[in-house]
């Protein structure tokens, strides 16, 4: 290692590159994911404007998340056969900030949908390249941390938790437009912060404790970059298991828990704001600590328990009769399941395969999992909905967390402290 990477190691404060690249990598996922919630949160104010039906509101969301799917994986790969990290991220900034201001301008659904669908193509390979940079640049005690920092804490707190009230607040003031252009422009400042301060990852071990081999390396060999290839990969092929099980969970939860307890239960809407905002605040929290503990026990302990913990979420929503605040915090505790989006999608690909590979790894993982839970999982538990009312959506997502935590059984461990013991 060079002396000034050793001098960088050992300062332990506050105000080091690792912390500030968090930040900064965190908060623009956050602002990404932002913006990706917008368009459900302003559903009213754009459906009386441009005149949308249902099924045109549902190609909105289907066709950023289709092009979410497939530009995750293809521009991680690109990123990987390139060897740099940082060109990729700052276009990705920078096309999704101009989009999203296009958005704003749209005036037919065609136009919106094209600002959506390209946005989509913008957006999905800033997360696994990202991670992939903060695998390399986190210290190996802090790893998983690190990665649920930046994509659960950020975007819990930009997307889930201040985007119904910013963007609600704008639109009634304003007009639903702007708040796409107010979304832009913070954007465009993290891309100038990104090309003024960020730098290519330099893949130096930590010279106190040198990091296991990956996972495959150590199984006596080399795992491919094509895609077929890589889901030969034990943990890889677990990890897209697990993906489109639990994006499922997450967003046909998401898409109906509203309406389930306001048509279904009974529930008012004040009541159900009031416990589903608890969920924000399980993501905000959870988010990090439950990677951080799979940095002192291990990712497949985590993973397994917070897995099976999601089934909690519609068990209560369906049978639960209690007082509001314990179904509060009810779904705070299944809502932790979130927690461990960082692991499958991020920590653990990028352990299993060399950090030449990292980024097609997790973009791969990301891609499987947007393409059933993002593109196809909602529509199929909107038409069970349909045929069989409401409660069919929580029977589809009790399932999805079951067969999740059942999946990530049989994952291999890759943490370096229990890998470096079980070598040991």
């Amino acid at each position: 290692m060079s002396d000034a990477a050793l001098a960088e190691h050992k300062n332990k404060g506050w105000f080091t590159y690792e912390n500030g690249i968090l930040l900064l990598l965190g908060f623009t996922f956050g602002l990404i994911f932002f913006d990706r919630n917008a368009v459900g949160v302003l559903t009213p104010y754009i459906v009386e404007d441009l005149g949308l039906s249902n099924a045109q509101l549902g190609m909105l969301s289907s066709g950023l998340a289709l092009a979410w799917a497939i530009s995750a994986y293809a521009f991680s790969a690109w990123s990987d056969r390139k060897g740099s990290r940082k060109p990729f991220i700052l276009l990705s900034i920078i096309v999704f900030s101009v989009c999203s201001a296009s958005s704003g301008l749209a005036g037919s659904f065609g136009f919106l949908l094209l600002a959506r669908v390209v946005m989509g193509l913008a957006e999905g390979p800033f997360l696994p390249i990202c991670l992939s940079v903060m695998n390399e640049e986190s210290s190996l005690h802090r790893r998983g941390m690190n990665a649920g920092l930046m994509q659960n804490v950020f975007a819990a707190l930009l997307g889930t938790t201040l985007a119904p009230i910013m963007l609600t607040a704008l639109a009634q003031q304003f007009d639903w437009r702007i708040t796409f252009f107010l979304t832009g422009i913070p954007g465009l400042i993290c891309g100038f912060l990104v090309w003024k301060f960020m730098r290519e990852p330099t893949r130096h071990k930590d010279a106190a404790s040198e990091e296991p081999s990956a996972i495959g390396e150590q199984e006596g060999h080399k795992v491919s970059a094509g895609a077929l290839a890589m889901l030969k990969e034990h943990n890889i092929r677990i990890c897209a298991l697990i993906a489109i099980f639990l994006v499922s969970w997450f967003l046909v939860s998401l898409t109906f828990l509203f309406v389930f307890f306001t048509s279904y239960r009974g529930f008012t809407p004040e009541q159900t704001g009031g416990i589903m905002s608890v969920m924000g605040f399980s993501t905000m929290i959870c988010g990090f600590l439950v990677p951080a503990w799979s940095d002192r026990i291990g990712r497949k302990p985590v993973m397994i328990l917070f897995t099976f913990i999601g089934v909690v979420t519609p068990l209560a929503a369906l049978y639960f009769d209690g007082p509001m605040w314990v179904m509060g915090l009810l779904l705070f505790i299944g809502w932790s399941a979130s927690g461990s989006f960082a692991l499958f999608m991020g920590v653990v690909p990028g352990e299993t395969v060399s950090p030449k590979l990292a980024a097609t790894s997790m973009g791969l993982v990301v891609c499987i999992g947007e393409l059933v839970g993002g593109f196809a999982s909602p529509w199929l538990a909107g038409v069970l909905a349909d045929q069989n009312g409401l409660q069919a959506t929580m029977y589809f997502t009790l399932i999805c967390a079951f067969l999740s935590g059942i999946t990530a059984l049989f994952l291999k461990e890759t943490a370096p402290s229990q890998v470096g013991k079980a070598a040991a």
